[in-house]
C-alpha cells in the first residue's frame, strides 16, 4: 500500500500566477497593468466641451495600437455607518433649527436608500502584453485580462517569472503612460495600480460579499497564504 497526499488551495483554480511589481501575470504568460481612472459627465458638459472630448476620445482610440480592456464595476454601498454618524452629529447639536435641519437630512436619506440602491462605481483601464492577443486570435475572450474565474480556458504554460516580469515591464511601461498621457487630454486622471492595490482588487472581485470599505488583510503575502488548504489521503 502507497500513500499519496494531494493538496489543492483556491489559488490552484484561478487564472493568476502572481502579483508582484505593480504587475499582474497570468498562468498563460500574459502581463497585465491595471489603470485606475476617474470618470468625466458628459451630460453636464457644454456643447463645445462635449465635441473637444469626442474629438480627444476619438485621437485616444486612434492612438492606439495595442490591446486595451475598460472595466466598470459598481457595488452597492453600505451607508448605515454614514446615517449612524450624521445621528451622532444630529445629538450634539443645541441650535433647534439647525438640529431640525440635520433630522430632516437624516431622514431624506434614509427615504431615498429605501427607493434606490447608493451604488459606488470605479473605472479601471487593463493594458496586457502582446502575448494577450495571440490568446485572443486563437479564440480567447479579450475582456478577462482583469479577472476570469475559470482557469480550464487559459493553456497553462512553463512561466520563469522574473524574466516575463522584466519584458513585461519592458514593453508595458510606454503603453501605460501612453494611455495616462491621452487620457489626460479629456481631463481623465489615471493612476496604475500598485502590487498591494491589486492583490486587494483580486480579492474583492473574488470575495463580492464583503462589507464595503473593509480591509481584511494589509500585507500582501496574506493574501497568497491558503484559507482553506484540504488534503486527500489515498490508501
Amino acid at each position: 500500500m502507497t500513500a499519496q497526499n494531494t493538496t489543492s488551495t483556491t489559488q490552484d483554480h484561478l487564472d493568476i500566477f502572481d502579483i508582484k511589481d505593480n504587475l499582474t501575470v497570468l498562468k498563460n504568460g500574459t502581463v497585465c497593468a491595471v489603470i485606475q481612472t476617474t470618470a468625466v459627465n458628459f451630460d453636464l458638459l457644454s456643447e463645445i466641451e462635449q465635441d473637444a472630448t469626442i474629438a480627444a476620445f476619438s485621437m485616444l482610440l486612434n492612438s492606439i495600437t495595442f490591446p486595451i480592456q475598460v472595466v466598470i464595476r459598481s457595488r452597492k454601498l453600505d451607508i448605515s455607518k454614514y446615517i449612524e454618524k450624521i445621528r451622532k452629529v444630529e445629538s450634539k447639536i443645541t441650535d433647534p433649527l439647525l438640529k431640525h435641519q440635520a433630522e430632516s437630512y437624516r431622514k431624506f436619506v434614509q427615504e431615498v436608500i429605501k427607493v434606490n440602491e447608493v451604488l459606488d462605481k470605479k473605472f479601471y483601464v487593463v493594458v496586457p502584453t502582446n502575448s494577450a492577443t495571440a490568446s485572443f486570435q486563437k479564440g480567447s475572450s479579450p475582456f478577462d485580462w482583469l479577472v476570469k474565474l475559470s482557469g480550464a480556458q487559459n493553456k497553462r504554460v512553463d512561466i520563469n517569472l522574473e524574466k516575463v516580469l522584466q519584458d513585461g515591464k519592458i514593453e508595458l511601461d510606454p503603453k501605460v503612460d501612453h494611455v495616462i498621457r491621452e487620457f489626460g487630454r479629456i481631463g481623465i486622471k489615471c493612476k496604475q495600480l500598485n502590487t498591494q492595490e491589486l492583490v486587494e482588487l483580486y480579492f474583492d472581485i473574488y470575495n463580492p460579499s464583503n462589507i464595503y470599505g473593509q480591509r481584511i488583510r494589509t500585507n500582501v503575502d496574506d493574501y497568497k497564504t491558503a484559507v482553506v488548504n484540504p488534503a486527500i489521503i489515498e490508501e
